[in-house]
């Protein structure tokens, strides 16, 4: 009788803890969020970025970087059998030894919240730099960096070419004091393959993926525009950089000259 009393006890415990596992299963299953598609750009047609989407930043931008930004310039950046190709060339071009281009939707597409996908083909050698990456339209409007926030989707610099870093930068979290929140995954070649940057932003958190898997999320945690300046609208930048105060600080290889960073797609989508 005690055996089988005994026994009837554990079929019971069994049989709760399946039902609870099924039940945390199921939550979680429901809790994924849904994405409609609100804009993308598989760069189908040959020539220029689409304007009705792109915009440059011209000059010597940032970070003490090698490389001149050109507007509009087909060699720097151009769309050719079905990517759009971002090219670093040692050509001197009006007196630049080195050109690149960095491209951006403000003005054209800004986005709150949603999932921001790009697939892409990286550069690769010593003092490379490419970037997908976000800023607060704040940014263009006088607020300076970092109150206006940045959101890094996708950075690797040549010198640690396997290493993909996402990153937040905020008033109080930013590497310029030593507080950035962020983190680094590693993957095989991303120079010789396409893979999918992505971040799924929220308003109370983001995650940010390399193709399906999550390596770093951040938390809003409540406190106002110094931690979470990301209930304001931001815009869409992809770069490549060449040298610079990250990209440039284990030496810069001009031989290695041109480069390319290959984009198969931009998608934007917005939970449903």
């Amino acid at each position: 009788m005690k055996l089988i009393l005994f026994l009837s006890v554990v079929l019971m415990t069994l049989s709760c803890n399946n039902a609870k596992k099924s039940n945390t299963e199921n939550v979680t299953k429901s809790a994924e969020p849904e994405w409609e598609l609100v804009w993308e750009d598989n760069f189908d047609e040959d020539g220029l970025p689409n304007p009705e989407i792109w915009g440059y930043e011209e000059g010597f931008i940032r970070n003490k970087e090698a490389q001149y930004y050109t507007k509009e310039r087909l060699e720097n950046a151009r769309v050719e059998n079905g990517n759009l190709v971002i090219e670093a060339r040692k050509d001197n071009y009006e007196g630049n030894e080195i050109t690149s281009a960095s491209l951006n939707t403000y003005g054209k597409k800004g986005m709150l919240y949603g999932r921001i996908e790009v697939k892409a083909k990286l550069p690769t050698g010593l003092g490379t730099w490419p970037a997908i990456w976000m800023l607060g339209d704040a940014h263009k409007e006088g607020t300076r960096w970092p109150d206006c926030g940045e959101i890094d989707i996708m950075e690797n610099v040549g010198y640690d070419p396997d290493v993909i870093h996402a990153n937040v930068h905020t008033k109080a979290y930013n590497h310029s004091i030593g507080t950035n929140k962020g983190n680094k995954i590693t993957i095989e070649k991303p120079y010789e393959n396409f893979n999918v940057y992505a971040v799924e932003w929220f308003e109370d958190h983001m995650d940010f993926y390399l193709n399906d898997e999550i390596y770093f999320s951040f938390e809003n945690e409540g406190t106002g525009n110094d931690v979470w300046p990301f209930d304001k609208p931001h815009y869409l930048l992809i770069n490549l950089a060449i040298g610079g105060s990250w990209g440039g600080s284990e030496g810069l290889d001009k031989s290695i000259l041109p480069q390319k960073y290959y984009i198969d797609y931009v998608k934007v989508y917005k939970q449903k």
